[in-house]
């Protein structure tokens, strides 16, 4: 969005100014703690994560295992076909949290973005539940379940138990960068992340 004022950002071996907007754009996901609740039949409302694939059932329904998501369509009475959104005569409506997880897996429906940004996406859900969930995504991406394509994924969250299994840590107080490093390292320096980490591990002994 913006052309950098110091330095040059490359993807892989071309300058970034060099990508054609709308191929960069089809390889970005995303989802984020301010989602919209899109109205439309369940199915409809996760495959506008990749509109390409609007209509592909089976690729809905990779998107919703991959976001933990299925267990809501499956009691759905009409399945994927369900329209929600309490609007309409018929439609359904669903819980917040509910609603969180359909747009986590549209954020998830494309299968090899290059760049994926969680924002406090799972914000509605408890520590228990989004840690296991991100562990299940973190081990895709590295490589331990489909081949690794090299994807960038930037998690932004507050619950440490999920931070800590990223490759590398950022800490911002506010606007500056405060630490960085791996969890353990962090741990080692005994500065801030160190003790806002226990501050929550803490709370939940």
């Amino acid at each position: 969005m913006y052309e950098p004022s110091q330095g040059a950002i490359f993807l892989d071996d071309t300058p970034f100014a060099r990508v054609p907007a709308g191929e960069w754009r089809t390889r970005l996901a995303g989802a984020f703690q301010d989602f919209f609740r899109f109205e439309f039949s369940a199915a409809n409302t996760v495959g506008l994560g990749d509109v390409a694939r609007l209509e592909d059932r089976s690729a809905v329904s990779a998107a919703l295992d991959r976001a933990g998501a299925g267990d809501i369509v499956a009691r759905l009475a009409s399945g994927l076909d369900t329209q929600l959104g309490a609007t309409w005569p018929s439609g359904v409506d669903l819980s917040f949290g509910q609603w969180q997880k359909l747009a986590l897996a549209r954020g998830f429906m494309r299968e090899q973005p290059l760049l994926v940004i969680l924002d406090e996406p799972t914000a509605a859900l408890d520590a228990e539940t989004e840690h296991a969930l991100f562990e299940r995504y973190a081990a895709a991406a590295r490589g331990d379940g489909p081949k690794q394509d090299g994807r960038i994924t930037i998690l932004v969250s507050h619950r440490f138990s999920t931070v800590r299994m990223a490759d590398l840590i950022v800490v911002l107080d506010g606007a500056r960068l405060a630490e960085i490093g791996t969890h353990d390292q962090l741990m080692a320096n005994r500065g801030q992340y160190s003790e806002l980490y226990g501050i929550q591990a803490a709370s939940y002994r």
